[in-house]
């Protein structure tokens, strides 16, 4: 009930705009508080996974990312802006809120060279500036409190257990899951544009997303479309070839 006061009481002051995409969001957690969670989250990663020795990879992470923070500062201003590589094998990257960025050294052979490492950098920081992480935070509470109020109704049902598991299922696959690949395709569109405003050709990221499909494909990774989190490979890379256009107006080489 708490919760769902709470949504509720946010209903007038939760509505935000996407920077780039124009998108209303509904968002009721505070970006200060969402600013905090990412700056502690971020100092306990560096504590518990080895950062990178590796002096070219960290100077070429430092160097792209100060180039997409240059355009993406003013949708974040508050950021306090931070890159980090991490040593591990494991191909991902990363972006808190309030600008801490982490990337894998397991990303680095995919990512091959600096606009490959934009395509990365430019969709992770799309995700915190657009506020992804406090919009997810929102939705499942909204989820929660829902299902308190169907647990509530259902209580006095023989068919109790059976109503609870369907709409755990259900809130998954109608809601969660679309929700999480609708803010991945988001955060590429917004990406695309940063690489391409900071200076890379933003046509790099077609290359980039077909050779993370291979390493996906090498792997096994044949998860059904409506189970995923992020949009298949396919997908990604069609969505990109149709936003390429105004990408490509932004772009200007950078020497």
């Amino acid at each position: 009930m708490v919760l769902g006061v709470a949504l509720w009481a946010g209903l007038g002051t939760g509505c935000t705009t996407v920077p780039v995409t124009g998108r209303t969001q509904f968002n009721v957690m505070p970006e200060s508080q969402e600013m905090q969670l990412g700056f502690s989250e971020f100092e306990k990663m560096k504590r518990q996974v080895p950062v990178s020795k590796d002096a070219a990879a960290r100077a070429m992470v430092e160097r792209v990312g100060r180039r997409i923070a240059e355009v993406a500062g003013p949708d974040m201003p508050n950021a306090q802006w931070e890159f980090v590589v991490f040593e591990s094998k494991e191909a991902n990257a990363f972006c808190l809120p309030g600008g801490k960025v982490g990337i894998y050294t397991g990303i680095l052979p995919i990512t091959r060279d600096e606009a490959g490492l934009a395509t990365v950098m430019g969709h992770e920081v799309a995700h915190a500036v657009a506020r992804h992480g406090g919009e997810r935070i929102t939705a499942a509470m909204g989820l929660q409190a829902l299902g308190v109020g169907v647990g509530v109704a259902a209580r006095e049902s023989k068919y109790r257990e059976l109503i609870g598991a369907g709409y755990g299922m259900g809130s998954q696959l109608l809601v969660a899951l679309p929700h999480s690949r609708s803010t991945e395709a988001e955060a590429d569109e917004i990406g695309l544009q940063y690489m391409a405003r900071a200076g890379y050709p933003p046509d790099a990221a077609i290359g980039f997303w077909q050779r993370f499909g291979d390493y996906n494909r090498a792997r096994g990774g044949d998860t059904a479309w409506f189970l995923r989190t992020h949009p298949t490979d396919q997908q990604r890379v069609e969505n990109l070839r149709r936003l390429l256009p105004k990408a490509q107006a932004l772009y200007r080489p950078r020497p």
